[in-house]
């Protein structure tokens, strides 16, 4: 949840005035991976066992996408346990509501096909075809918490799933809530289910995305608000800079020569190799605390709380490449450039000198080679690491020269 801030204050906006209970489905997340089967009767039973497990006398119930139709089941099971029922963006029959969609099934062929692209295209659906960044760390997120064979599982079973019977026998007060650009189901789909479900409420929100923690998810919470009968905290005030203590430490990676390895080559081969450099960065950023902030075209950018984990980082970062280079065809040979300092933070993004001065220190690093400033440097002291200083330097942009220090990382 950490790659998704939004989802993040979704649930702790949720959790603001009562107790909120969740769990990963079967066959993602931190649940058993190894599962066969994803019918919904198996669903209905997961929940059950929750249920049962927190001793829950009454509750109200939230059933989003594919989770609908097993609450729906479950409320109609157990009318004496579910107060409230919220469905969001959900429907009764998979075949005919949202298995026949031609969306769907134009991404069913990707899913087959190629995964990583499938999850891009669902990304680029859920946060909008317009948003880069943002789009592609959802799209590793899925790939983290779901494999492709139990999304084929679920695809197929969500075809069987059927709960048309049993909607007349839901008692328990219920919002349906559907957003009017969002069209696998669509809001025909949402006014039939309202429809059939008795006293059922039917709102429709503005927006496009499936997910109820992007857009405008303060109408989405304002809604379940007023249906559950509990006061709206005020909405969060976003932050425009970073104040936090020790600053932030800036990371950029650059690989050397990757115009010219795509006239050499072809696109593809460039491509596979800019593949390959992702993934090692990646690698080391997860396993030193850093925060990816964006691909940069030929590099990638990250944040650090603190000097130490950057510069280890870093240190990971040109060892993994030289490992690998040891064997390959074609090496990947790489500059890494560091900053400290205070960037204003905007729209997943940061900006301002810190940043700016970070990249230009990453230019001027040879391939191979990791640069910092004596900020850097002087953050790090006594942590024993070992730097060789290359005096001053003037940077493209700046008015003063930058004492600049490289970062021993060679294991002789």
């Amino acid at each position: 949840m950490a790659r998704l801030p939004e989802l993040h204050q979704w649930f702790q906006r949720l959790a603001e005035k009562r107790t909120v209970v969740r769990y990963d489905s079967r066959g993602s997340g931190l649940s058993d991976r190894d599962v066969d089967d994803h019918s919904l009767d198996a669903h209905v039973l997961d929940l059950e066992a929750v249920v049962n497990h927190l001793g829950l006398e009454s509750f109200d119930l939230f059933g989003p996408l594919h989770s609908g139709p097993a609450a729906i089941a479950y409320t109609a099971r157990h009318p004496d346990r579910v107060s409230r029922l919220i469905l969001w963006c959900t429907y009764a029959h998979g075949a005919d509501e949202y298995g026949s969609s031609p969306q769907l099934q134009a991404t069913r062929a990707l899913l087959d096909q190629d995964w990583e692209v499938y999850t891009e295209t669902v990304a680029h659906v859920t946060f909008g075809w317009s948003t880069g960044e943002k789009a592609r760390q959802f799209a590793e997120f899925i790939r983290e918490a779901v494999s492709r064979e139990a999304v084929k599982a679920v695809s197929d079973a969500i075809d069987h799933y059927d709960v048309v019977d049993l909607l007349p026998l839901v008692r328990a007060p219920t919002l349906v809530l559907h957003r009017r650009e969002f069209s696998v189901p669509g809001v025909d789909g949402a006014r039939r289910l309202a429809s059939r479900i008795a006293h059922a409420q039917l709102v429709i929100l503005e927006g496009a995305s499936p997910a109820p923690f992007l857009g405008d998810t303060e109408s989405v919470l304002s809604a379940m608000a007023d249906f559950l009968g509990v006061e709206l905290g005020p909405e969060p005030q976003p932050v425009d800079t970073y104040r936090g203590e020790p600053p932030l430490t800036i990371l950029f990676t650059d690989i050397e020569g990757s115009t010219v390895l795509t006239q050499r080559h072809g696109d593809a081969e460039a491509q596979a190799v800019l593949h390959t450099h992702n993934a090692i960065v990646r690698d080391a950023l997860r396993a030193n605390g850093g925060s990816e902030i964006k691909h940069t075209g030929d590099g990638i950018m990250a944040s650090f709380a603190s000097a130490s984990l950057a510069l280890r980082c870093s240190i990971a970062i040109q060892r993994a490449f030289h490992q690998r280079n040891q064997s390959a065809e074609e090496p990947i040979r790489v500059r890494v450039g560091l900053n400290a300092g205070e960037p204003i933070a905007e729209d997943e993004d940061l900006f301002g000198t810190a940043v700016q001065l970070a990249a230009r220190i990453c230019a001027q690093a040879e391939p191979g080679q990791i640069l910092a400033p004596i900020v850097v440097r002087e953050l790090a002291a006594g942590k024993q690491f070992m730097f060789a200083d290359l005096g001053e330097t003037e940077l493209r942009g700046f008015e003063d020269p930058v004492r600049l220090y490289e970062l021993r990382w060679r294991e002789e």
